[in-house]
């Protein structure tokens, strides 16, 4: 009759991982010849909304938002329209994971409320996968869009008004499905953009079809995400010191002609890149007067802007290394200067190894970067002292540098990994061959106009990305695309898997390029 208690811990229960079940709703799901402006959801259980702006798709698009009531907990939602619908259209609200159970979280997961305003509901549909032109990662959230083909349809509908269907990739698809569609011929177009649904070239990628698809339709289409380059813009400059203006703009600035005037005479100048930012740098020789002009010309942009100038610091020259310690065996020597270069005297620029055996180099100057180059043959597990004596460089303003003493040792060639890629099936030359880290930033890149096999020697040991471009125009780079001219971006392949390069290792990787 007696017995000791057992010792437990309340559990609470099984872990509830069920999604929430529509239990009713007026008017039903998928009902006809709807007319009215408000839909109710009613749920099993108490619901709570998450995310709701980034995960509703309403399709065709509405130019009001529907009010979507109440956002605290709760069995039932209520939609009010604020919007005309269009007659004999099917409109489809797609939640995607934004509808949740209130205790655990557990989504509803694209969950569609449909109806149409007409005596049917169009059930057609067409599947489309998204891709990036340049990049191995896709961005999240793509919207997906067709464009009704009729006489009201140009180039500019596309920035001016939002499409007839749509749907969206979310934070996760990589391929989706337009559903509820009638039959027809639309223009397909898919945007990354800012959520209005419009094509903003400042600020939104795009990937379109070039030709028209007929619905019905059974074949999955693909779309390249772009981002287009803008056309050349100069923006109003602004005075950085006493010897130099910063002046921003749009597009690419290659080739662009700066003129700097002090009333009717023209300064000597030079433009180069700023660091890191969409800005030049316009450098002059200082003067006195109370305003500067500086005239723009690229293309077909052409503008004066008046410059406010007064007494300020100006820049000193110096000059930094960009390797200190150690010398990559695939790297030069870099020098980045403060001031831009124009002219160097090799004479007393000189570089010996740790025997004290001159090595003999080959200069080279990126003007628009700033760097000063020094090319010559490294060996593995070397040393180098490199002296730079006064008047070695050079600037702008005849300023000359100080004696420059730098030593950088190699490291041995078993510490490094060698990489022989031999390319299959390869449609046309050129092409550009690159090998990118985890970020995207380029490490090794080989340039062929004839050869199928590329070799990447004394590689740092890592895991790198492989791409081919396909460089149509010749010109050594990646080119985007433009909607307006219906050109698409240059051919980018990627291997696809990640190429572990170890140190001592020699790596022959076949890529067949033809695969898809």
């Amino acid at each position: 009759m007696a017995s000791c208690a057992k010792r437990g811990t309340i559990t609470g229960g099984t872990k509830d991982t069920l999604a929430p079940v529509l239990n009713a709703s007026w008017p039903k799901n998928r009902t006809t010849n709807f007319n009215g402006n408000e839909i109710k959801l009613v749920f099993d259980e108490y619901v709570k909304l998450k995310n709701l702006n980034k995960q509703l798709i309403v399709s065709p698009p509405l130019k009001n938002q529907p009010e979507i009531t109440p956002q605290t907990a709760s069995k039932y939602l209520t939609i009010k329209l604020n919007d005309t619908l269009q007659p004999n259209t099917t409109y489809s609200f797609n939640f995607g994971q934004s509808i949740q159970d209130n205790n655990e979280g557990n989504p509803l997961s694209q969950f569609k409320f449909v109806f149409s305003t007409g005596a049917y509901i169009d059930s057609l549909s067409l599947g489309v996968k998204i891709k990036d032109a340049h990049e191995k990662k896709v961005d999240n959230f793509v919207s997906v869009m067709l464009y009704e083909k009729n006489e009201k349809f140009n180039d500019s509908t596309i920035y001016k008004e939002t499409p007839r269907y749509i749907t969206n990739s979310l934070d996760s698809l990589k391929q989706v499905k337009l559903d509820n569609i009638k039959a027809g011929t639309y223009y397909l177009i898919a945007l990354k953009d800012n959520g209005n649904n419009k094509f903003n070239p400042k600020t939104d990628k795009i990937g379109f079809q070039k030709q028209t698809i007929t619905i019905p339709n059974d074949s999955v289409f693909e779309v390249e995400l772009f981002k287009e380059t803008l056309p050349f813009k100069a923006l109003k400059p602004t005075q950085a010191a006493n010897n130099r203006l910063l002046m921003g703009y749009e597009g690419k600035p290659k080739g662009v002609k700066v003129t700097v005037k002090n009333g009717a005479d023209i300064l000597p100048s030079l433009v180069t890149n700023f660091p890191k930012k969409d800005s030049l740098q316009i450098w002059f020789n200082p003067i006195k007067s109370d305003s500067l002009k500086v005239e723009v010309e690229k293309d077909n942009f052409k503008k004066q802007f008046v410059v406010k100038y007064k007494t300020q610091k100006q820049d000193s020259l110096s000059i930094a290394a960009e390797f200190s310690g150690e010398l990559p065996l695939r790297e030069m020597f870099t020098l980045n200067s403060s001031i831009p270069l124009v002219k160097w005297d090799t004479t007393k620029i000189s570089i010996f190894n740790k025997d004290s055996i001159a090595v003999p180099f080959e200069t080279k100057y990126d003007e628009s970067e700033q760097k000063f180059l020094l090319h010559f043959n490294k060996e593995p597990l070397e040393k180098y002292k490199i002296t730079l004596m006064p008047g070695a460089l050079i600037d702008f303003y005849a300023n000359q540098n100080d004696t420059l003493r730098y030593t950088v040792a190699t490291k041995n060639a078993s510490d490094y990994g060698n990489l022989k890629v031999v390319l299959e099936h390869v449609k046309r030359f050129p092409i550009l061959v690159e090998l990118t880290d985890k970020d995207g930033k380029v490490k090794a890149s080989e340039y062929s106009d004839k050869e199928s096999t590329i070799v990447f020697d004394a590689l740092e040991p890592a895991l790198y990305t492989l791409r081919i471009i396909y460089d149509d125009n010749k010109n050594k780079e990646w080119d985007t695309g433009n909607y307006m001219e219906k050109r698409q971006s240059e051919e980018v392949i990627y291997f696809p898997k990640e190429l572990d390069v170890r140190a001592n290792w020699d790596v022959e990787q076949p890529f067949n390029v033809g695969a898809k």
